[in-house]
């Protein structure tokens, strides 16, 4: 008897998935209109969580049920609205976007942003009024040199938040080549597409880290088109917009050739050039933040307990990332893999690891979706929890218990996969 495809099934949940996500956007948007989001926060992490658990059953759909261009077409049209919802909302749970703004108006008044501060007098006509900085007054800017010539480029809040919005819509475009390139389904571009904290980080907060993340993923996608000196250029470019990604330089030059080191280490240097008058300031506001910043870190607290002077646990935490990206370029890793390893490890093992950092490593799991990470990139959702004391006027500080929800689930399955695997042989 003939039975009609049931090849709709998957779109139709994937249609309903985005209806769903589509209501929990237009909740954030009734509650910005009636106030900042700060005033629900409770309310908002909890949707994020809810938004989260839509999410995973997408993933779902998308890794085990057949799929065509109509849902791929479903799913690139639901980040589209997702992002248009955002955009236009205020973004109070994150302050960075201010402090871009400053350091923009800071660069053209010709002033090295990397030389002063936002509690210098001189520079108090530079304050934005009505969104003043309140953090990190006192430490220059901690940014590498193409984040800081982005800045000088946009003149509006809302203009960064388009501007990284749309860098994160072109690495969706990257990630969709990768993945054609690799012939793999086109629609795990999902998993990086419709995920919460994505949206949250890029469209509603506007975090400039989408500007590294494209240019990381199209160094992926240029070594697999067998272009190892535009790869590593690009990775390059990666580091000077956030240094995450040196981590991968020598994955990188092993698959490439090493004396590509050359074309990194000019597009590095070449960048700082523009800024070179600061001399060793250059680096102050980067060893400010490593020295007096903590917030939202797992694996490193217990480093801490460990090693009581944070100092010597940061060389620890470093250490061990470096040994990781040894074993990486040793067993010749594939970089799509390496980055999903070694950022996600990165990320376990530093003092700070904000809700928007896991930005970094979400796009590779659209090439490997590794169930721990995955739940990790919906459970950092819990990241933002400081912030409801923060927005009543307390100190920004992590709760214990928050970061038990968040992490222990993530850390508990990555050790029960990783003695499964060590007993299988993998």
């Amino acid at each position: 008897m003939y039975k009609p495809p049931k090849s709709w099934i998957p779109t139709a949940i994937i249609l309903a998935l985005g209806t769903a996500l589509i209501a929990v956007l237009q909740q954030w948007r009734r509650w910005d209109q009636h106030g900042l989001l700060t005033t629900h926060m409770p309310e908002f992490i909890a949707s994020m969580l809810l938004a989260g658990i839509l999410y995973g059953v997408a993933v779902y759909v998308v890794e085990n049920l057949s799929t065509g261009p109509v849902a791929l077409a479903a799913i690139l049209g639901g980040a589209v609205i997702f992002r248009l919802m955002l955009l236009p909302l205020n973004p109070s749970i994150s302050e960075d976007v201010y402090r871009y703004q400053w350091e923009g108006r800071v660069e053209r008044q010709f002033i090295n942003p990397y030389t002063v501060v936002p509690a210098d007098p001189k520079l108090s006509r530079l304050q934005d009024a009505s969104h003043p900085i309140t953090t990190g007054r006192f430490t220059p800017t901690a940014y590498p040199p193409l984040s800081e010539v982005v800045f000088v480029s946009v003149h509006s809040i809302s203009g960064y938040k388009r501007l990284f919005t749309a860098f994160d819509l072109a690495s969706i475009a990257v990630i969709i080549l990768i993945l054609g390139s690799l012939g793999l389904p086109l629609c795990r571009v999902l998993t990086y597409a419709w995920n919460p904290a994505v949206i949250v980080a890029f469209a509603l907060c506007g975090h400039h880290d989408s500007l590294a993340v494209f240019a990381l993923l199209l160094a992926n996608l240029l070594i697999i088109r067998q272009k190892p000196l535009l790869a590593n250029i690009f990775l390059g470019l990666s580091v000077v917009s956030k240094f995450f990604a040196a981590i991968l330089a020598t994955v990188f030059l092993k698959r490439t050739r090493w004396a590509y080191g050359w074309a990194l280490a000019g597009v590095v240097t070449a960048a700082y050039l523009p800024f070179a008058g600061a001399g060793w300031r250059l680096f102050g506001g980067l060893s400010d933040y490593a020295r007096g910043w903590e917030g939202n870190d797992s694996l490193f607290r217990l480093l801490n307990f460990v090693i009581p002077t944070k100092g010597l646990a940061e060389v620890a935490a470093g250490l061990l990332v470096l040994a990781l990206a040894g074993h990486a370029t040793r067993k010749n890793m594939p970089p799509l893999r390496a980055s999903l390893l070694l950022i996600s490890a990165m990320l376990l093992v530093s003092p700070n690891a904000f809700p928007w950092y896991f930005t970094w490593s979400i796009p590779f799991l659209c090439f490997e979706a590794y169930g721990p990470w995955l739940l990790m990139s919906v459970t950092c959702a819990l990241g933002y929890s400081p912030v409801v004391a923060y927005s009543a006027g307390q100190p920004y500080q992590d709760s214990s218990a928050m970061l038990m929800l968040e992490y222990a689930p993530v850390v508990l399955w990555i050790a029960w996969d990783a003695t499964q695997r060590w007993k299988s042989g993998v």
